[in-house]
């Protein structure tokens, strides 16, 4: 295939390779409860997507874009951001599971919890805050739903309460998804206090 060729001023679009977000990841234990959950919940309901690995179980807080090459100066600004939040430890607990729509064929199987997520939501606003007040405001998802995405499949499945599954936040963490890889690299990490 011939290399494309691209005007005077103006670079070939390049395809992005790696996103940014800040998360919070469960406890292993947790993260091994979320992994048996996934299984019953696949194996029960027909499911045929594999669960997720369980070292890539976590709670998107904020996307903060998709890049061509990991951008230094995005990096450093949304850190700036983070580091300015002070916040104490708290329970993040989830009780229900269900199919979101997602894209045809590929429906994000999620954890979502009522009251359990209370605190990660408040969180979540906070960051979101520090976000704006540092001039990163674009990034910030003023409606997101607290989930865990346990596995995608090409079938829903309606929501239906489970044994309520939960842990101590104590950290978030900036994210480096490497696209098309399946790997997850922590950035930094700071942790909650008080």
């Amino acid at each position: 295939m011939p290399e494309q060729l691209s005007l005077a001023g103006f670079e070939a679009a390049r395809k992005p390779t790696d996103r940014l977000f800040f998360a919070i990841y469960p406890s292993a234990d947790a993260a091994t409860r979320i992994a048996q959950l996934a299984e019953r919940l696949r194996g029960a309901h027909g499911l045929k997507g594999r669960p997720l690995p369980t070292e890539r179980f976590h709670v998107t807080l904020h996307h903060l874009g998709d890049y061509p090459g990991l951008p230094q100066d995005v990096v450093a600004a949304v850190a700036a951001a983070a580091s300015g939040l002070a916040a104490p430890p708290f329970e993040a607990v989830f009780d229900r599971a269900g199919s979101f729509s997602g894209k045809p064929g590929n429906r994000p199987l999620v954890l979502r919890g009522g009251d359990g997520v209370i605190a990660l939501a408040v969180f979540q606003q906070a960051l979101g805050a520090a976000m704006k007040n540092a001039g990163l405001g674009r990034w910030v998802q003023p409606h997101s739903t607290p989930h865990v995405t346990l596995l995608y499949d090409a079938h829903g499945m309606p929501e239906l309460p489970v044994e309520p599954l939960g842990w101590t936040v104590r950290e978030f963490v900036l994210v480096n998804s490497q696209l098309g890889q399946n790997r997850h690299v922590p950035l930094a990490r700071w942790q909650l206090q008080g």
